[in-house]
């Protein structure tokens, strides 16, 4: 007796779905009252193309002498990124416990903790960093505060993700030996999530020192301030060498954090 094959399994309305959506956004975007428009787009790049050349050959000529200058706000920069990276670590720590449905069953707070931080997380860094420098006026400390607003919403939400994808196996044997909530997070809870936290944080040190640098554009100290200035007066030359001693920057600690994290594992 011979078992017929089961039906193939109808997969048309899935494809179709995922073509109407393309073709709505297509249409949405390629719309000149609420899209972009492309033809404008290329059509200022094509005109505009030798002065970008122009630009790039710039950029290629470095100019060296700019170097000492940069050294004192590139150890801002440093310092900001330390100092804000430290800071929000350390409020991410409970935070990301009340924030997580594991180790915070009570569902209001841990909503409003949520709701809070989604709305911090949303609003862009440089206008945290343009608010508070017309709060506390032009210098580094308007753009640690940024940072600290910024990193504490990332931490929270991808260590809570962490631990909410985790083994409740552990936290049920403690509530069930009779053990308080803070107990259990103490104990069992934090030892786990560890790992998560070490490498979250690590990832905020990579970012701060990249957005540091962007922050004092607006006044918020550090190596945009130079930025800003060597832009301002055209002088891609010393720009690129900005630029080049930012990336030796960023490689460094990638390759930093990326052995620490392999000790850690």
């Amino acid at each position: 007796m011979t078992v017929a094959p089961p039906p193939r399994p109808r997969t048309w309305p899935r494809t179709l779905a995922v073509w109407a959506v393309v073709a709505v956004i297509t249409a949405i975007a390629a719309s000149p009252l609420i899209g972009i428009d492309l033809g404008a787009g290329f059509g200022a790049i094509g005109k505009n193309w030798q002065n970008g050349v122009t630009k790039l050959v710039e950029l290629f000529q470095l100019d060296w002498r700019i170097l000492p200058r940069t050294l004192p706000p590139l150890l801002q920069t440093i310092e900001m990124a330390v100092a804000g990276t430290a800071v929000s670590a350390l409020l991410a720590i409970p935070l990301s416990l009340w924030s997580a449905r594991l180790t915070n069953p009570w569902a209001p707070a841990r909503g409003i903790v949520r709701f809070v931080l989604n709305i911090v997380r949303a609003i862009p860094d440089l206008l945290y960093a343009a608010i508070l420098v017309a709060m506390v006026g032009v210098g580094a400390l308007p753009g640690i505060l940024a940072l600290i607003l910024l990193d504490v919403a990332i931490i929270v939400k991808l260590v809570a993700e962490a631990i909410d994808a985790g083994s409740d196996g552990a936290l049920e044997a403690g509530r069930a030996a009779g053990g308080t909530q803070f107990q259990i997070n103490r104990t069992l809870a934090l030892p786990d999530m560890w790992p998560a936290f070490t490498s979250q944080t690590l990832y905020v040190l990579e970012l701060n020192v990249r957005v540091s640098a962007v922050l004092g554009l607006v006044g918020a100290g550090g190596l945009g301030l130079l930025i800003d200035e060597v832009r301002t007066f055209f002088h891609y030359d010393q720009l690129a060498v900005i630029i080049l001693e930012l990336l030796a920057v960023i490689v460094i600690l990638e390759l930093g954090s990326s052995w620490l994290r392999r000790r850690l594992t």
